[in-house]
């Protein structure tokens, strides 16, 4: 299988890394030459694995070959396209990919929120494209070094939620990979509940400037926590997407589990880049919108991201 992966930030890299360690032919496609370069000539560096799996004991780097490249059209069609791009850049992505693709190409979004697999399939086709959700947490240390912070699980399925010859092939790989892989008749729903995990967390992180953790030692943003999970649980029952049960406590386990990490949306707000925040807060305040379910908490959290983004971006003009 000829895999390229779309995006090597901190999951791109740690899923092509891991797939191609197990054997798999994997190309990285990235923006940063320097990146790219650095992966080329040294490999792929990732850390954590050792740490994850004896507590307490070194951590010494893997080092993993791997080919990457700025330009898709030097790989030519491949069987799978994994999209690790953030939410923000897959309308632009979804433009570019079409070297990659032959008749039979799959296009699978491992990507945060919603609307990614809707603008795939607008681009090229419903048929192609493939939902998965991931729980692994990953770091980008520098260029061509990747750090992996917690362990996780990998769903994939169909968007119709068939169970399909593809989707057993793609689990069967990333199981060699060791990327905890199961195919999965409700891959929608499984991609609301890491949905609601984001909604809870993002954006207040972003806000207050805080690790995740630090959210349940405030009453008063717990309460938003809260507040704001609850009405995106409401959006997802009326647009009919069945859920795993408590989705609150949900979050609220996740946050305490990860509670010395930043927040990719912190990190994007620290770094000066455009957030997720539509994609997240703002996709529930949109579907919403649509199934007649008021959701202000979201909406104002939506605002308050977009706002601090704005006034950063005017405090770096010269």
């Amino acid at each position: 299988m000829l895999i390229a992966v779309v995006g090597a930030g901190a999951m791109g890299c740690l899923y092509g890394g891991l797939l191609a360690r197990s054997g798999a032919d994997v190309t990285l496609i990235a923006r940063k030459t320097a990146h790219v370069e650095q992966m080329n000539k040294e490999g792929l560096r990732l850390s954590g694995l050792n740490r994850l799996d004896a507590p307490g004991g070194t951590d010494e780097p893997l080092t993993i070959p791997v080919r990457a490249t700025t330009c898709p059209a030097e790989i030519g069609p491949a069987d799978l396209v994994i999209l690790c791009v953030k939410a923000t850049d897959t309308a632009v992505a979804a433009k570019g990919l079409g070297p990659l693709l032959a008749p039979h190409t799959s296009l699978l979004t491992l990507q945060n929120g919603l609307g990614n697999a809707e603008i795939l399939a607008e681009r090229w086709g419903a048929e192609r494209v493939l939902v998965g959700t991931s729980s692994f947490g990953a770091l980008l240390v520098g260029p061509g070094s990747v750090r992996l912070t917690g362990r996780g699980q990998t769903h994939l399925g169909e968007p119709g939620g068939l169970h399909s010859e593809r989707i057993v092939a793609i689990a069967t790989a990333f199981n060699r990979a060791g990327l905890n892989a199961a195919a999965s008749g409700n891959v929608t729903g499984l991609l609301w509940d890491k949905l609601l995990i984001n909604v809870g967390i993002n954006a207040l992180t972003t806000i207050a400037g805080i690790p995740n953790g630090k959210v349940l030692e405030s009453p008063a943003l717990a309460c938003l926590m809260t507040e704001a999970v609850a009405e995106a649980a409401a959006v997802a029952t009326a647009a009919g997407i069945v859920l795993s049960p408590a989705p609150v406590e949900r979050a609220k386990a996740v946050a305490l589990a990860t509670a010395a990490n930043r927040s990719s949306m912190l990190r994007d707000m620290e770094a000066g880049r455009v957030t997720e925040i539509d994609a997240i807060n703002g996709a529930v305040a949109r579907y919403g919108r649509r199934h007649g379910v008021a959701t202000p908490v979201n909406e104002t959290l939506t605002l308050l991201v977009n706002g601090l983004t704005q006034l950063r971006q005017l405090e770096s003009m010269p």
